[in-house]
């Protein structure tokens, strides 16, 4: 192995790290040693790894590093949402956002370099595609912000004044994350469930597969595989009651329509580790929030036991969206509840420095070109 290239630990999960010692002659105990010095104690430095043999501590940092993504820019909301935008390399940059609450701290990860997907009210969307996050800057955004939330806010040990008595999952301050961030996480299906399989092992993070969640707006292929290869809570991206508006609003509709998603979701329940799956409904003015169009969501899940999250639209320059009037959207829940299903309305929460659902932008080289041939479009309609 060359000392100019050297290897990401945070690439591999377990079973990846015991195989990765094995060929350098190393017993699974010593992966299990750096895996938890570089999740459980947040350590970049071999040299601190003191129970670690100093001869193998000295040949890690010869072709081995602990390395997630940089920060290049931290703001805090007046609410305490706080969002990181992180430097992945060739002038990209994503973001990840920690929202605390009372009773939990959740963090927002995001799984690739924009999102080629192209919802017409997501701000990544817009932006084009340009790569795949690799396994370590996926799970080196839970690294970075648990270390920088840590530096924060004092001694680990002291965190869990922060979150209420019966929540506390350990005392650490992040106890949820869901996939939600920049990026359709089931495209980016293998490294995503190696962060995954980090965030749940007791080797890593620990965490209940309740409390992480991936959101996806329904690639049903690879929706059956995370049920087979790592379930964990689901959310899908719906924004629409029929296939006709669900088409021009989220395009992937149009390669897995409704009933085919319906059945997929029925289908990832019979693993997944809570008995419903969430739906994430953005809520547009006079788009997808009539009385008609709520009627048609009570019918179209009536076989698929879920809750509804209805998320106001977060504008973002030259989106061509509104948000929903308040008492629209009261009335649209209001339809929901009177059928039985469990229905919340999202807080927006740190709007202010742009870290509200669907504001997410990152900076993106963009591989598809797509801005490029949206001005085209533009012209040719002229």
């Amino acid at each position: 192995m060359s000392t100019s290239n050297p290897v990401n630990l945070l690439d591999f999960d377990v079973d990846g790290l015991v195989a990765w010692f094995a060929g350098l002659g190393e017993k699974p105990f010593r992966a299990r040693q750096v895996m938890r010095w570089m999740h459980h104690e947040g350590c970049d430095d071999f040299d601190a790894m003191t129970d670690v043999a100093k001869s193998l501590r000295a040949k890690l940092k010869e072709i081995a590093v602990i390395r997630p993504p940089v920060p290049v820019r931290d703001s805090i909301s007046i609410d305490g949402t706080r969002k990181w935008l992180l430097d992945v390399g060739n002038a990209n940059a994503v973001e990840t956002v920690f929202i605390p609450e009372t009773n939990r701290g959740t963090l927002c990860v995001s799984s690739q370099a924009g999102c080629a997907l192209d919802c017409a009210f997501c701000s990544t969307g817009k932006q084009g595609f340009n790569r795949n996050l690799s396994a370590a800057e996926i799970i080196g955004q839970l690294w970075l912000a648990n270390k920088l939330l840590g530096a924060a806010r004092g001694d680990p040990n002291e965190q869990a004044a922060d979150l209420e008595a019966g929540e506390k999952d350990n005392g650490r301050i992040i106890s949820n994350v869901v996939m939600m961030g920049m990026g359709e996480p089931l495209a980016n299906f293998d490294n995503v469930v190696t962060a995954l399989r980090l965030m749940l092992d007791d080797h890593a993070y620990g965490l209940s597969r309740r409390r992480v969640t991936v959101s996806t707006s329904g690639i049903v292929p690879a929706m059956d595989r995370l049920r087979d290869e790592c379930p964990v809570a689901l959310a899908v991206s719906l924004h629409a009651s029929n296939d006709a508006l669900r088409d021009r609003l989220v395009p992937i509709n149009q390669k897995y329509p409704l009933r085919e998603l319906m059945a997929a979701c029925q289908r990832y329940l019979e693993r997944a580790p809570r008995d419903f799956v969430t739906f994430e409904y953005v809520m547009l003015d006079g788009v997808n929030d009539s009385d008609a169009h709520a009627r048609e969501l009570v019918a179209l899940v009536r076989d698929v036991p879920c809750k509804f999250n209805l998320i106001p639209f977060n504008p973002f320059p030259n989106s061509g969206f509104l948000r929903s009037p308040a008492e629209r959207i009261r009335r649209f829940a209001g339809i929901l509840i009177d059928a039985g299903i469990v229905t919340t309305t999202r807080k927006t929460r740190g709007d202010d420095v742009d870290a509200a659902c669907g504001q997410l932008a990152g900076q993106v080289q963009d591989k598809t070109r797509r801005v490029v041939r949206l001005k085209q479009e533009m012209e040719i309609r002229r």
